[in-house]
């Protein structure tokens, strides 16, 4: 199963991924990760991707892409793969596509978790970290117990104005590209709001179908 996965921050992406990868036995690639792992194993991407992120730059989209063609032709993705965080944009997908298909790779699905903004924005704004064991809570669907509520700390990142200017950039940077994998017939939609395992299983049936 070669796959994207795509939605909204907050929409519970890296929780599903990380279930999908025991499921399906392939390796779940954060483009961030990714990104990282290159620059610390000094490889000559990695190595020229540091230049520009030292330069305070964007690395270029052709090094990202050239990246992510290396790590899906290491031995453990010869099954499949699941690629998360790239493509961002019209013009990422598109270039990504071609590099595909020249490299002899096809995608099987492209899946869209949706979450309304409004819950984007609730699961967010409740959210806490625990400093000290690295948990996460929820004020609301998860909440602390008494005697660590205290010390958990709100990230600035959880804010809602700074949900609310995320969810700003993916609708007008990241949602334009899912005409692109529809008009493809790659796109798979899936309900994200439930508890995790209902959000699992519907996962699960749109990549049967």
């Amino acid at each position: 199963m070669r796959m994207i996965l795509i939605g909204p921050p907050g929409a519970g992406k890296g929780t599903q991924a990380a279930r999908l990868v025991d499921q399906l036995r392939i390796p779940h690639i954060s483009s961030g990760d990714m990104l990282r792992a290159a620059v610390k194993e000094g490889t000559a991407l990695g190595v020229e991707a540091d230049g520009y992120m030292k330069a305070g730059k964007l690395v270029p989209d052709e090094v990202v892409i050239g990246m992510i063609l290396e790590r899906i032709a290491r031995p453990d993705a010869a099954g499949g793969f699941m690629l998360d965080g790239f493509p961002r944009t019209i013009p990422q997908a598109e270039a990504l596509s071609a590099a595909m298909t020249r490299a002899g790779y096809t995608l099987d699905r492209v899946v869209l978790i949706e979450v309304p903004d409004e819950l984007i924005v609730e699961r967010g704004v409740g959210r806490r970290n625990d400093p000290v064991t690295g948990r996460i809570y929820h004020l609301t669907f998860d909440p602390p117990p008494p005697e660590v509520a205290a010390r958990l700390v709100h990230r600035k990142d959880d804010t809602e104005e700074a949900i609310q200017q995320r969810l700003v950039k993916y609708h007008g940077e990241t949602a334009p590209i899912v005409p692109l994998y529809e008009a493809q017939g790659v796109l798979r939609r899936v309900d994200g709001v439930g508890t995790p395992d209902e959000v699992t299983a519907r996962l699960t049936a749109a990549l049967a179908s």
